[in-house]
């Protein structure tokens, strides 16, 4: 049973940004950030439980490739304790029968979880620690995590990234997914394009800090576990469970920020009325409703939200939020195992999807796609959708940056290239900076 100790703080930003450095110090940590009073509007403090979730030092981990689920819970239950980790798409090849065997840089396990000496919850002006350790040795984490400075060194970040496929290519595979609609053989499908970069070598932590603070999304997450390390500005969530309550929200629409508030809010009008978008999202929407009832108490599914526009600080978005109720009994692992891929990431329907995703994509997703988050001692959960996220491995030097979207019958080709790049610019942005 871990011990709280709370501590009070002056400056939200400043903690955030040590929590982020401190994270240097340890071969497993992970921060998961809602960024909510760093800009706004943005996500509702409704779906907010707290500023951010970190966690510091490993005790013990779990990496699997085979029935992985499974070794999870009895994982947890063995535990009994918080987990922090990543979830990742290939999974998919242990829940159905598919495989990937496209282009693979980053090498990711299909779960990868440990269970950490630290845990940090930050909300408004106080940190509460939970820890096995003294409480010497916790006021002793806490004052050297305050004393840390950031360098203001100018930090060299320029990362020459190249694109696996041309945009000629993308415009073929375009056409030629919509081929597979127009037979109905899917309705949907999430089609990704991979930016990736060789021989890199990375400081994480402090990219991260920089991408957070560019973009400021509700569900960004660093994560550092032994070589592996993901940089996320993810803009959505992939599941949340609290008690029995359940809760998804996945985004299908995206849309670039005016150049002034006169052509924002024209864009937004033209977003609130698009019927391409609307039927992307209305789509999966009705994936998730389907997916969360196989776990659900008899009706208890609601869409709380269709289609609301949340405006984020790059881009506008389109989300839908659909909530349900489970038995107190029900494992976590299975609610996760029912629901994943997310289906904001594959299409309806969905295995179909994942199978002409594997025809038609390069590069192998990995974690991204994918989901990273955790998992308190009382079976409770949040895990985001990596995506608007930097994926790399340290051993292999070998940089990832995966971009996609939604492909339906009323897509034009052109447009969702240029939706895809709208979607990894602010990411460009950071790493092209000299």
């Amino acid at each position: 049973m871990r011990k709280s100790y709370k501590y009070n703080i002056k400056c939200e930003k400043k903690i955030i940004n040590q929590i982020i450095l401190k994270s240097k110090n340890y071969s497993f940590s992970s921060v998961l950030l809602s960024n909510y009073n760093l800009q706004k509007p943005n996500m509702p403090e409704k779906y907010i439980s707290y500023d951010c979730i970190a966690a510091f030092d490993m005790i013990d981990t779990l990496l699997s490739n085979s029935n992985s689920f499974e070794k999870l819970s009895v994982f947890h239950n063995n535990k009994k304790d918080w987990l922090f980790g990543s979830l990742s798409y290939d999974l998919k090849n242990e829940l159905e029968q598919l495989s990937s065997n496209n282009n693979d840089g980053v090498f990711a396990p299909d779960l990868f979880f440990f269970v950490p000496k630290y845990v940090l919850l930050l909300k408004e002006k106080q940190i509460e620690i939970l820890s096995h350790e003294s409480k010497k040795n916790v006021d002793s984490f806490f004052k050297l995590l305050v004393s840390l400075k950031q360098k203001n060194d100018i930090i060299n970040t320029k990362i020459n990234v190249k694109k696996r496929e041309n945009k000629s290519q993308y415009l073929k595979k375009i056409n030629a997914i919509k081929k597979n609609i127009q037979r109905g053989d899917i309705y949907e499908m999430n089609y990704c394009l991979d930016f990736f970069s060789k021989n890199v070598d990375l400081n994480c932590e402090d990219l991260f800090l920089k991408v957070n603070n560019y973009i400021k999304n509700p569900f960004s997450a660093f994560i550092h576990m032994k070589d592996y390390y993901i940089l996320s500005a993810s803009p959505e969530r992939f599941l949340k469970k609290s008690g029995q309550d359940v809760l998804s929200q996945p985004i299908k629409g995206t849309l670039r920020r005016g150049l002034n508030e006169d052509e924002d809010n024209k864009l937004l009008d033209e977003f609130k009325n698009s019927y391409k978008d609307i039927s992307e999202n209305v789509m999966i929407t009705d994936l998730v409703r389907n997916d969360l009832s196989i776990d659900a108490l008899k009706s208890t599914v609601r869409v709380k939200e269709l289609s609301k526009i949340y405006t984020f600080e790059k881009v506008h978005q389109m989300i839908s939020t659909i909530t349900s109720k489970v038995d107190a009994k029900c494992c976590f692992t299975k609610l996760l195992k029912s629901t994943f891929p997310m289906g904001s990431m594959t299409g309806a329907p969905k295995l179909k999807s994942m199978e002409l995703i594997e025809k038609y994509e390069n590069f192998k997703r990995g974690f991204y796609s994918g989901s990273i988050g955790y998992v308190t001692p009382e079976s409770d959960f949040d895990f985001n959708v990596i995506i608007r996220s930097i994926v790399y491995n340290a051993k292999t030097k070998y940089l990832s940056i995966g971009v996609g979207g939604a492909i339906t019958i009323n897509s034009v080709a052109e447009k969702e290239y240029e939706e895809c790049l709208v979607k990894i610019q602010p990411i460009l942005d950071i790493i092209d900076d000299k």
